[in-house]
């Protein structure tokens, strides 16, 4: 299992990154499969770069933040108005309770089943799980301002453990719990962001790997361009025993 950081920037996209997108792929039964976890602003073009938008399997979105789905827009118009057609059925979209109206409304569309009829919406819901090819995705609602998820995504013998936008909360134990690779967001900077429930911080995101026990590699994500990564990354090697990663725009990493 392969994951590709399509675009890494918090809140927003940045002068380096588009705002969230993660690419993870395998092979499995003769072909490549691929699923996109989130597709915020900016991150359709960085896809491109790695894989035709259309070739994905599936798209999950973790909650319904504009720097986590609003590309999902763009890639309609590429699904519907592509010359000679997408090559495919409709796309699967794994989201949270309203994810197609509320797409339909920001696009502009007074037609809702038009944006259904290019997309295939499967609501999440707290442990759900599901598989898509090679993937098993095992859904966990965590802590945000609006209903949002985190997945963890088993592959090849490996486990990747995407928290989405979380403060600390229960759920995050099983989510991460044994996972060969954490993705955290590290939106915050302790001493600085005192708001609760909203994001984590490096030290937290460490904290809640900790409590988890098993996770071999700890990656920081999320950060808005007003962070200063490295900041981040000592806040959580602060707590964690080992080197703390941090996630590079365009960069692969194999688990």
């Amino acid at each position: 299992m392969d994951l590709t950081i399509v675009g890494c920037s918090g809140s927003f996209a940045g002068p380096e990154s588009p705002a969230s997108s993660y690419l993870v792929q395998s092979e499995h039964e003769g072909r490549t499969w691929r699923i996109v976890l989130d597709l915020g602003n900016g991150a359709l073009g960085a896809l491109q770069r790695h894989v035709h938008p259309c070739a994905v399997d599936a798209v999950l979105l973790s909650h319904l933040h504009v720097d986590h789905y609003v590309d999902l827009c763009g890639l309609y118009v590429m699904m519907k108005y592509l010359p000679g057609g997408p090559g495919r059925e409709v796309m699967p979209v794994w989201g949270p309770a309203g994810s197609g109206a509320h797409l339909a409304q920001v696009y502009g569309s007074a037609d809702v089943e038009d944006v259904f009829g290019m997309f295939a919406f499967h609501e999440l819901s707290d442990g759900a799980a599901f598989r898509i090819g090679p993937f098993t995705v095992t859904a966990r609602r965590v802590r945000h301002p609006v209903e949002a998820y985190g997945f963890r995504v088993a592959a090849d013998g490996a486990i990747l453990a995407y928290t989405g936008d979380t403060d600390l909360c229960p759920a995050l134990t099983p989510l991460l719990a044994g996972a060969d690779l954490v993705l955290a967001d590290a939106a915050f900077v302790e001493g600085r962001d005192t708001v609760a429930g909203i994001h984590l911080t490096g030290r937290r995101a460490a904290e809640a790997a900790v409590r988890a026990g098993g996770v071999r590699r700890l990656m920081l994500t999320h950060m808005p361009p007003w962070n200063d990564p490295e900041q981040c990354r000592q806040q959580a090697e602060q707590v964690w025993s080992g080197p703390v990663e941090v996630a590079k725009p365009g960069a692969t990493y194999g688990l």
